[in-house]
């Protein structure tokens, strides 16, 4: 997955509306879900719980026009979900936004580093 720096950096959030908002844990849950076919795969490389990966989905889901992720339930193939086309064109454009704001910011974040009390 391309988290971000999770140490140092940027982490951008994108509110969208006042309650309705994309950042680091949704994108890395849908590019989770994209490269496992997993909600519960993509959870788990996160080190989070089914529960809480599905209600991100769901929730992202309800929030835009169409669904970024539609899920199988399982059987004797078993589950599994995928990225529809609007869930690859919204991941995508995240981590082109993600991209600008972290170039833009290096120079200020390496300014702010430099400031701080003690040297690492």
């Amino acid at each position: 997955m391309k988290a971000g720096n999770r140490q140092t950096g940027t982490r951008l959030r994108v509110v969208l509306e006042p309650d309705i908002a994309i950042g680091p844990g949704k994108a890395d849950i849908l590019e989770g879900i994209r490269e496992t076919g997993s909600i519960s795969a993509a959870a788990r490389r996160m080190g989070m719980s089914y529960k809480r990966a599905w209600v991100m989905v769901d929730g992202l889901n309800r929030d835009f026009r169409d669904p970024l992720v539609e899920a199988a339930k399982g059987g004797a193939r078993g589950g599994g979900a995928r990225l529809t086309a609007l869930g690859e064109d919204v991941l995508a454009r995240y981590r082109r936004i993600e991209a600008i704001a972290e170039k833009a910011a290096a120079k200020e974040v390496a300014a702010l580093k430099a400031a701080l009390a003690r040297s690492r």
